[in-house]
């Protein structure tokens, strides 16, 4: 059973968050508080904003996506999504999905329908579409680390050589690897500009940072900080924001400037929405959490 913690009795995490400069004070308001929105989920996942803030996110055993809406009101958007993990809003208003029931790459109509953009790359399967993100010009750059899942009918093995980053061209007729170097990528975004490009590789416990190029393709890999992260998210001021335990905070330069403690097993994910894009929505565990980023 979902239980949403509606106004009137909502409950605020104490929580001491670890800043680190001038830097911290103008991202975090005085009085920020983590809030829990909802609990009672098995396992949150891959939050998406629409243009108007709403935001979706996957409750992944049980194979749904959910919508909180800017008002507060959460609702169930779609069963059956196939098994979704990292959702992202596409260019044209569709809710893309790594759905990894069958490994593949999905958009989803919101009356609900939907059209399996990649189903397969050189005649094989996916690995497992974990995390995706759209680039200004429309391509779709998306993880497919190689996580067994118990529902799967086929053989459970690495379908693809390894473990890549891939990126779907804007016309959606063309995949190609463009990072097969990491060890397990999971969490991915880009910058506003579409000029750079973060990657987790969560195995190894480090991120990267890519710059990319007019035709899609990443160069230029570089460190940027050593720790792994399962989801992410950017600012608006170029900020990246990684998960795992809690959310922790760099700058473009790779300093860390804020750790925000999240009291969940673990942090899967983070975007941005509500009716002024300034509300972190925090995806960890059985629950649903935001906070308030007002210098963001």
């Amino acid at each position: 059973m979902i239980r949403v913690v509606v106004f009137l009795c909502q409950f605020f995490l104490t929580v001491s968050f670890t800043a680190y400069g001038q830097q911290a004070k103008r991202l975090l308001a005085p009085d920020a508080k983590v809030e829990k929105l909802a609990e009672g989920f098995r396992f949150t996942e891959g939050p998406a904003a629409d243009k108007q803030g709403n935001v979706y996110f996957t409750d992944q055993p049980n194979n749904r996506i959910m919508k909180w809406s800017v008002d507060g009101v959460l609702s169930v958007f779609h069963e059956n999504s196939g098994r979704a993990n990292g959702l992202y809003f596409d260019t044209d208003g569709s809710l893309l999905s790594c759905s990894d029931m069958e490994n593949e790459l999905w958009s989803i109509r919101m009356d609900g329908s939907h059209t399996v953009l990649v189903a397969n790359v050189g005649g094989k399967k996916l690995n497992g579409p974990n995390d995706l993100w759209v680039h200004p010009g429309g391509g779709i750059y998306f993880t497919d680390p190689h996580y067994k899942r118990d529902y799967w009918t086929r053989n459970p093995q690495m379908q693809q050589p390894g473990q890549y980053v891939y990126y779907l061209s804007p016309d959606r007729k063309k995949v190609v690897a463009v990072a097969t170097d990491l060890m397990q990528p999971n969490g991915i975004a880009g910058t506003p500009d579409g000029k750079k490009l973060y990657v987790a590789d969560i195995e190894a416990n480090k991120t990267y940072v890519y710059d990319i190029r007019p035709n899609g393709t990443l160069s230029n890999k570089r460190l940027f900080t050593s720790l792994g992260s399962d989801g992410m998210t950017v600012d608006r001021n170029g900020n990246v924001y990684l998960t795992g335990r809690g959310v922790t905070v760099f700058n473009p330069a790779g300093e860390q400037i804020v750790y925000i403690p999240v009291k969940a097993r673990w942090t899967a994910n983070v975007c941005f929405g509500g009716k002024d894009m300034k509300t972190l929505f925090i995806t960890a565990s059985e629950c649903l959490y935001s906070l308030r980023i007002d210098g963001e």
